[in-house]
């Protein structure tokens, strides 16, 4: 019995639409990086792009638990001298909750060119309305499967 490898011809996309409202947030992310990348499919072949794309609304309303809100920091820095800004999950999530989503999905994506091209399938929205009727994303279940 031969392993199956995928081929970039012959891949089929379709688009998902997660609601975030109410989800946890690490466990979102982890079923948007699983959709990204095509492990949900059979035919997920680990050197070729054989994801689907996803679409998240309501980004605003996420949940964490414990006490992320104020304990957990995203860092920048700038690479000048004192250019380290800090900023706790809490205020992030108010300012630009759509970044939260985004950094969390990143980190469970291959970082290099197979992963970069992944997360350009990825729209993040703060509300319930988005701008992608015309692809006609599937609404996928918060469980698995």
């Amino acid at each position: 019995m031969k392993t199956y490898l995928a081929r970039p011809t012959e891949v089929r996309r379709q688009w998902h639409l997660l609601d975030a409202e109410g989800q946890i947030l690490g466990r979102l992310a982890v079923r948007a990086a699983v959709l990204l990348r095509g492990k949900h499919k059979p035919t997920w072949t680990p050197h070729i792009d054989t994801g689907d794309g996803v679409v998240i609304v309501n980004a605003a309303k996420v949940r964490v638990t414990g006490l992320k809100l104020r304990q957990k920091m995203y860092k920048r820095f700038s690479g000048y001298p004192g250019g380290l800004k800090m900023e706790p999950l809490g205020h992030l999530l108010v300012r630009k909750p759509t970044e939260v989503l985004r950094h969390a999905i990143t980190g469970m994506i291959p970082h290099n060119p197979l992963g970069r091209q992944m997360l350009r399938r990825l729209r993040i929205y703060p509300q319930a309305e988005h701008r992608h009727q015309g692809l006609t994303p599937q609404p996928v279940s918060a469980g698995h499967g």
